[in-house]
């Protein structure tokens, strides 16, 4: 699971390093986050909710998997996050013929012309970089979409019994085609469940369209300028993991979480006749982890219930498995979690 500790206040003279003051890191936040969105705004037209949740991840240190069908820009938005930091970059186009050891690396036997003996040498494979776009995630079968979740959840990989760690910081970022079903593999719910974040693109407004077309037909090329490395990045983490969360704030995040599992008393009457499975502890871990990001790209040194409930669907979404009786009725997950809001109280009962 995914540890939050943080601290009681950010208030005070203390800073990260004996460096900048807690008030001087969340500017560099806010203005590293509008630096971002400024260099991406230069390639991406309009998807400014899809960036901002993508933002929230980076700085929540969560993976993400964006669902949307072709031509909505879900890979470009990718490469050109990793454009904009000074982070090793790596994309791994998901195939069905793909094998484990094509991400993770492998070890092969090398001719030392020293001693002229022959000895094993680990090779490493595309995942050994700082973030991974793995495109069209759901094409590759089990055994490899397995080696992917341990590097995901373990922040490494073993290859020859030998564990090999990942650099810090590491996201994956994965994309989904969710109309085609042949020759796709659906990912396991476990794996579903490391993903911070499930991401809906959806198609752009009619003005957002026409400027699509206008700058993708220029042949203009576009640079983008970096604007945080890797110290920067995990420095920013830590502070996001110290804002302070009320208690009622988190309270509300576990009601949230609780009420869409059928088998607690907390659950209403429509989650349990149209929900299967709910979400599980990491849900709630991530809704507050994700509270204290937003709050800190808005500003705010402290959570609100208002962060909570904005990202509750890409949170909750992928974690809310329904049954028949919701396909019959055309009852999503996104729906039950319309429905929750709604329903449930930012006040103890």
């Amino acid at each position: 699971m995914v540890d939050s500790p943080y601290s009681p206040s950010l208030d005070g003279p203390r800073s990260d390093a004996g460096q900048d003051t807690e008030g001087e890191q969340i500017a560099r936040i806010q203005s590293a986050a509008k630096a971002i969105r400024q260099e991406l705004g230069r390639v991406i037209v309009g998807q400014e909710e899809v960036l901002d949740q993508l933002l929230i991840s980076l700085f929540a240190n969560g993976h993400c998997l964006l669902v949307g069908v072709p031509g909505l820009a879900k890979t470009l938005m990718i490469s050109s996050l990793a454009q904009t930091l000074s982070l090793s970059f790596s994309r791994i186009q998901f195939t069905p013929d793909l094998m484990p050891s094509d991400i993770t690396g492998t070890e092969v036997i090398q001719d030392d012309r020293a001693t002229g003996e022959r000895r094993f040498q680990f090779l490493r494979g595309p995942v050994f970089a700082n973030v991974i776009l793995a495109d069209e995630i759901n094409r590759t079968p089990p055994k490899t979409q397995a080696a992917l979740l341990e590097a995901m959840q373990e922040r490494q990989v073993t290859v020859g019994g030998k564990k090999h760690l990942l650099a810090e910081p590491f996201f994956v970022l994965a994309t989904q085609n969710p109309i085609e079903q042949e020759g796709t593999y659906p990912l396991p719910e476990a794996q579903l469940d490391r993903f911070m974040f499930n991401i809906r693109v959806g198609y752009p407004s009619a003005e957002e369209e026409l400027r699509i077309m206008q700058r993708t037909t220029s042949g203009d090329i576009v640079e983008l300028k970096k604007s945080l490395d890797a110290a920067e990045i995990q420095k920013l983490q830590r502070l996001v993991r110290r804002v302070p969360v009320a208690d009622d704030v988190i309270r509300y995040a576990l009601r949230l979480t609780r009420a869409t599992r059928v088998t607690t008393p907390e659950a209403p009457k429509f989650v349990r006749e149209l929900v299967s499975w709910g979400a599980g502890p990491r849900a709630g871990q991530y809704l507050i982890l994700g509270g204290k990001a937003r709050a800190i790209l808005e500003g705010r040194p402290h959570v609100t219930f208002e962060d909570i409930k904005k990202i509750a669907h890409p949170v909750l979404r992928h974690r809310i498995l329904t049954n028949f009786a919701a396909e019959a009725e055309a009852v999503s997950s996104d729906t039950i979690v319309d429905r929750l809001l709604e329903e449930i109280s930012t006040h103890a009962a």
